[in-house]
């Protein structure tokens, strides 16, 4: 049976991707899944004016969220984690299952109710949730880990995003991007690198035969202590 979700512009059919990483398992609801480029085409010409981005589970989501689980060792008990853009909310979902204590954030008022589910969902403490704004930030807590997947696609918002990388990585914290290599977050990388940020970078294919895709994940370290750690 389809599960809904309730939302301003009306009620959303839901549909449950499972990822199954090293022996665990989670679940989250989603209003499609985006893995193939044309897939995602068709969902940008046909329904984005009727259904958020964020309902719908993304490929670099799920890229994230295997490296997420890939290096659950390096998230002690503990670690602060902010998840920008979170619709669905996987990433942020798997950090949770190892320790992290994350702090899921979105725009979108639909997105967060959904992503609050998935959290329930999948039995997981430690994640607070928060409607945000990337323009009118007013977060002042330092964080870990600062991860967010295909968000940086907008060129407008992508000052923001530095300055919340800038301003709320804790010292010795990482930023932690998935992308399909898109044009104008390959650029927005390459002011980062060498520009007072370190880069490196794993592939991940995701989805099988015409609908595969590769994806990006970046790992950003400052060459500097961040300004909120001077």
């Amino acid at each position: 049976m389809t599960e809904r979700l309730s939302t301003l512009a009306g009620e959303v059919g839901l549909e449950e991707y499972r990822l199954c990483v090293a022996g665990r398992e989670w679940s989250v609801l989603h209003s499609g899944t985006l893995i193939g480029f044309w897939q995602e085409q068709q969902f940008l010409s046909e329904a984005r004016d009727r259904i958020s981005y964020g309902l719908a589970l993304w490929s670099s989501a799920i890229a994230l969220a295997h490296e997420i689980a890939e290096r659950a060792s390096e998230l002690r008990d503990g670690s602060r984690v902010l998840e920008l853009g979170a619709g669905t909310g996987l990433p942020g979902i798997v950090a949770a299952s190892f320790g992290a204590h994350v702090t899921q954030t979105d725009r979108h008022e639909a997105a967060m109710s959904l992503c609050r589910a998935n959290g329930e969902r999948n039995r997981v403490s430690g994640i607070d949730y928060h409607r945000a704004d990337w323009a009118a930030w007013n977060d002042e807590v330092r964080y870990d880990w600062i991860i967010g997947a295909d968000i940086m696609y907008s060129e407008p918002a992508q000052a923001h995003l530095r300055k919340i990388f800038e301003t709320n990585l804790a010292r010795g914290g990482r930023v932690l991007l998935s992308d399909p290599f898109r044009p104008s977050s390959l650029r927005f990388l390459e002011t980062l690198d060498g520009h007072g940020w370190a880069l490196k970078m794993t592939k991940w294919t995701i989805g099988e035969g015409e609908d595969a895709r590769w994806i990006g994940v970046f790992e950003l370290r400052p060459t500097a202590a961040p300004a909120s750690s001077r």
